[in-house]
């Protein structure tokens, strides 16, 4: 007779444990490169990351506001001479006249003449080298002028008694701030590039024994000799400053 037994079925393969762990991980690296996509793009916003348009970009905003900032200047100065011209039609007293003049001399609105000295910074070539043994060979950092150079210059020059200092075309006066991007300068809303000229006006002797004494210009002086910064100083007999033709609101301050 028929065996009426009826047998357990089989049981089912197991999947192998390694198959499952690949898969798995298959699918995390999927998900990783398209969370990786998606924040690129966000953070693209459609945009090349790898090329540097962005900073050309700031580059042409930086040289167009300087433009700018330079022709607002000479509008704020002929507006100045205007309201000069005006206010001495109207008539002053000799007194009234003497004071506004000497506020605007000690402001540095007028024009400055007499002797001083001009000192002259700038950058090393790109490809020196260390000029002295033992001097380790430089970087970029060693290679330009910085921030603290120029501003060295010209705390010495007014510690040597400076009657008025002008850097590059530009008049300083009490809200006057020297700033460094890069390799370049800001001041007073424009941009220069080196060489950066640098004129005193004041006792030349003086002014060049202050400059001679300030830590800070030994230290820039050994980076000469080590790579070849550009330093001149000259005295001259008589020098030409420019009046201040900026604004010369103050906008903020704060008490140290």
């Amino acid at each position: 007779m028929p065996d009426s037994t009826i047998s357990s079925p089989s049981p089912a393969p197991r999947p192998r444990r390694g198959r499952i762990v690949g898969r798995a991980l298959t699918c995390t690296v999927f998900a990783l490169a398209g969370l990786l996509f998606y924040v690129s793009a966000q953070t693209a916003h459609g945009t090349d990351l790898r090329t540097d348009n962005s900073l050309l970009k700031l580059s042409d905003v930086i040289q167009q506001r300087s433009t700018q900032n330079q022709q607002l200047s000479e509008q704020v100065s002929e507006d100045r001479d205007r309201a000069d011209r005006l206010a001495r039609q109207q008539g002053q007293s000799p007194g009234d006249a003497a004071k506004l003049a000497e506020l605007q001399r000690a402001a540095g609105l007028d024009a400055l003449r007499g002797p001083g000295l001009t000192v002259t910074l700038d950058d090393a070539p790109p490809d020196a080298t260390a000029r002295i043994p033992g001097v380790p060979e430089p970087d970029v950092n060693d290679l330009v002028i910085h921030q603290q150079d120029i501003q060295a210059v010209v705390n010495a020059l007014w510690r040597g008694g400076a009657e008025g200092i002008q850097v590059m075309d530009q008049r300083l006066i009490s809200t006057s701030a020297v700033r460094c991007v890069g390799n370049t300068l800001l001041l007073q809303g424009r941009v220069y590039s080196p060489p950066y000229v640098i004129r005193a006006v004041g006792k030349s002797e003086a002014l060049r024994s202050a400059v001679d004494a300030d830590p800070t210009i030994r230290n820039y002086l050994g980076y000469v000799a080590a790579y070849g910064l550009g330093w001149k100083v000259q005295e001259s007999g008589e020098l030409t400053l420019p009046g201040y033709t900026g604004s010369a609101d103050l906008r903020s301050a704060s008490a140290p």
